[in-house]
């Protein structure tokens, strides 16, 4: 029985349905492991995670035996065995599994049990629950292999203490959510330590699937509750880390420790990621944006610029007669500042033809939200042809405090293929954007400016859609900084009016953004993805039904 292991941890991205890609990856990784025991994987690396219905598929499951088979094949010449994590279909059901392979073949399977059905997850639709898993034997060491969700709760790990586990290993497949570093470390790991006694290292994988981000920050704790290593968020690494056994008790040596972003640097971080791999793997040759000379298309360019270099981002300024000189002059600097393409599309020809095309059927009714309604939609159709004829991708830019109460249009400007701004309240892109103009995220080193992204006065001057007159947005709504607590009550906590009242908010206010985040609805439904940055996000995380007539007052 050996006392001393080598086991690799591979923090690394996925290619959705790509098996082939994924194992050819997972062999190239192991191929620089040399000298380890065994390399462990992140759940459903084989296959991509979250899979949604893909794993329906009888083609990819067969694609999924063979590729396994393909890789236990490999371990044949000695050297690292693997842990690889997969689907397996038994008795007309599926398992998202992890395998070990070793020696040449296929020596042990353990099934998933915890299956997350919430927020972002929907895992029962797809999976059966698996037995509380035994132990894995692998060089006279018995590891637990919880998946997951399966560290959540307390079951599979007391379970596997109890059969004699030495060594818990967790592949997972975490997306980002802020404050989240903590809940895991801690609130997590920290307690199955605490319950065990039994040392857990816990891998996460790295990169943008659709609107998840996945942050990586793996790390093991010892049974003393110390963090013997600490990888970083963000970036994919491979590190060797030396176990021990001391006294019965195995021990990971102490190692590198990184440091993991703060906030708003994660979130940032996030975003940067989550609009990169969404580009290109979905192959785009860029983005487009309209760049208004104001706060939310200003941050969403910086972001785009920071995730795909300056020379694939694309600026376009569409001013029409209520677009003020300040935001025109916003615009230039913006672009400039980023090194950005930059061009000026005027749409006061195609508004000129609308007015004349409805002004008959218009005729005796005043100017209202339908001629700033038809300016939108005029810009979501140019941008949009733009993107058609260039292939660049549209960028859209609005906010979740728009999304939230429908101050945004439904063919205008929430047209496009995916949003960077989706998940970020109002008054958190204000801190991102003075974050951004005071630092260099770490995944931008290289691609955007060192210095501002945006003058000063895009942070500092009233938000405006600019589709009339004098237009500000505190004319339609509360000042951001009382909507977005309101929202976030209403939205991450599902607090009712009356809760929120007793928190000190005006109660008619209160209840008008509950009736406009209801009535709201069915714009989310048709608006682009967008990355997740908190824990309820619309879309995954948030299904509300259109048809809603509940209110809490």
């Amino acid at each position: 029985m050996t006392d001393k292991l080598v086991i690799a941890l591979a923090q690394m991205t996925q290619s959705m349905g790509d098996l082939k890609a994924n194992a050819d990856a997972m062999l190239e990784w192991r191929a620089r492991a040399q000298g380890a025991d065994l390399i462990v994987f992140p759940e459903l690396q084989l296959i991509g995670y979250p899979p949604e219905d893909l794993v329906l598929k009888p083609a990819l499951v067969t694609q999924a035996d063979y590729q396994l088979d393909r890789l236990a094949q490999e371990t044949a010449d000695g050297g690292p065995a693997m842990l690889v994590g997969t689907v397996v279909a038994a008795q007309g059901v599926l398992f998202n599994v992890v395998a070990l392979l070793d020696n040449g073949a296929v020596t042990t399977v353990r099934a998933k049990r915890e299956l997350p059905n919430y927020g972002t997850f929907d895992e029962k639709r797809l999976f059966a629950p698996g037995p509380l898993p035994a132990p894995i034997d692998f060089r006279g060491v018995k590891f637990g292999v919880p998946i997951c969700e399966d560290i959540w709760f307390p079951f599979v790990t007391a379970h596997l203490k109890a059969q004699g586990a030495k060594i818990l290993i967790s592949p997972n497949g975490s997306p980002f959510e802020v404050d989240k570093d903590d809940r895991r470390l801690n609130a997590v790991a920290g307690t199955r330590v605490r319950e065990t006694g039994l040392p857990l290292a816990y891998l996460n994988r790295v990169g943008g699937q659709d609107e998840l981000v996945f942050d990586g920050a793996s790390f093991v704790m010892n049974a003393d509750l110390s963090v013997a290593q600490q990888l970083p968020d963000w970036e994919e690494t491979l590190v060797l880390t030396q176990w021990e056994k001391w006294d019965g008790q195995w021990v990971c040596l102490p190692g590198d420790r990184h440091e993991l972003d703060p906030r708003p640097a994660d979130i940032y971080n996030a975003m940067v990621l989550g609009l990169r791999d969404y580009v290109n793997r979905n192959r785009f040759p860029g983005v487009v944006l309209g760049l208004s000379g104001g706060i939310d298309s200003a941050l969403s360019a910086a972001v785009a610029v920071d995730a795909l270099g300056a020379d694939r981002v694309w600026c376009v300024m569409m001013p029409s007669r209520f677009t003020s000189q300040d935001s025109l002059d916003d615009a230039v600097e913006c672009a400039r500042l980023l090194g950005v393409r930059y061009d000026i599309i005027p749409i006061a020809p195609a508004v000129g033809a609308f007015d004349a095309m409805l002004g008959p059927v218009f005729d005796g009714r005043a100017p209202d939200l339908t001629e700033e309604n038809l300016q939108s939609r005029i810009r979501g159709v140019t941008l949009m042809g733009l993107s058609n004829k260039f292939g660049h991708m549209l960028l859209t830019t609005g906010n979740k405090s728009e999304m939230s109460v429908g101050y945004a249009t439904i063919y205008g400007d929430m047209a496009g293929g995916y949003s960077v701004l989706k998940d970020a309240y109002k008054t958190t892109v204000f801190d991102l954007s003075r974050w951004r103009n005071a630092h260099v995220p770490s995944l931008g080193a290289g691609m955007g400016p060192a210095g501002p992204v945006m003058p000063e006065r895009v942070i500092t001057k009233p938000p405006s859609a600019e589709l009339r007159a004098d237009q500000r947005d505190d004319d339609s709504l509360p000042p951001y900084e009382i909507l977005d607590p309101i929202l976030y009550g209403l939205v991450e906590e599902e607090l009712s009016v009356d809760d929120l009242v007793a928190r000190g908010f005006e109660k008619e206010t209160v209840a008008r953004i509950e009736r406009l985040l209801y009535v709201a609805e069915y714009k989310r439904r048709q608006a682009p993805p967008g990355v997740k940055l908190g824990i309820r996000n619309f879309g995954r995380d948030r299904r509300y039904p259109i048809t809603n007539a509940f209110r809490t007052i």
